[in-house]
């Protein structure tokens, strides 16, 4: 973010005056409020961006192979930008190795998958670390949509109906009688 010459005088006359507190004039309260206001855009238009690269990054992904350089192009946009690639990415990025820029991008997305992981990895373990030694996991279903507030469920339910027992195959489906073969022309004549 860059800020202009006005931008950084307003900035400058708020930080003096955050280390040496004095009432301001208005027209300096004005401009630091147009100047928070235009950060706040900013940072509101940085967001809508990376939304927008990233839904292109997952269009282009699935659109591959045809699409690789435009792929492995805002992939490094991406990355630059601070993006965590995900199991999709480095399937993809697995799938096209035989390319030269996909295996150089693959090893680079490896190691950042491979950081981020170990960092949520030390948080989870920092979080537990400084939980109090006697605390128990039972008193989080206090909480506000925990197992606490749920539906009291019914009691037992009614015994069920006897079942039936199922019928043997034999007894739904009866064996098949042999037909009688029709006797021979010369006993008919007889008889």
């Amino acid at each position: 973010m860059a800020f202009s010459a006005d931008e950084l005088r307003v900035l400058r006359r708020a930080l003096a005056n955050a280390l040496h507190p004095a009432p301001l004039p208005e027209e300096d309260v004005r401009d630091a409020l147009r100047l928070a206001d235009s950060v706040d855009e900013a940072v509101r238009e940085a967001v809508r961006l990376r939304a927008f690269l990233l839904a292109d990054l997952t269009r282009y992904r699935e659109a591959l192979p045809g699409s690789l350089p435009g792929y492995l192009d805002l992939l490094e946009d991406a990355l630059a930008d601070g993006y965590d690639p995900g199991a999709d990415d480095l399937a993809a990025l697995r799938a096209l190795r035989a390319n030269p820029d996909a295996a150089r991008l693959l090893d680079r997305c490896q190691l950042l998958a491979e950081h981020s992981v170990r960092t949520r990895l030390a948080r989870v373990s920092q979080a537990t670390a400084s939980a109090p030694a006697g605390a128990s996991r039972a008193r989080l279903l206090a909480l506000p949509g925990g197992r606490a507030t749920e539906e009291p469920r019914p009691g037992p339910s009614a015994p069920a109906p006897a079942e039936r027992p199922v019928p043997k195959p034999s007894e739904v489906f009866p064996p098949r009688r042999r037909p009688v073969p029709p006797p021979p022309p010369e006993e008919r004549a007889a008889g």
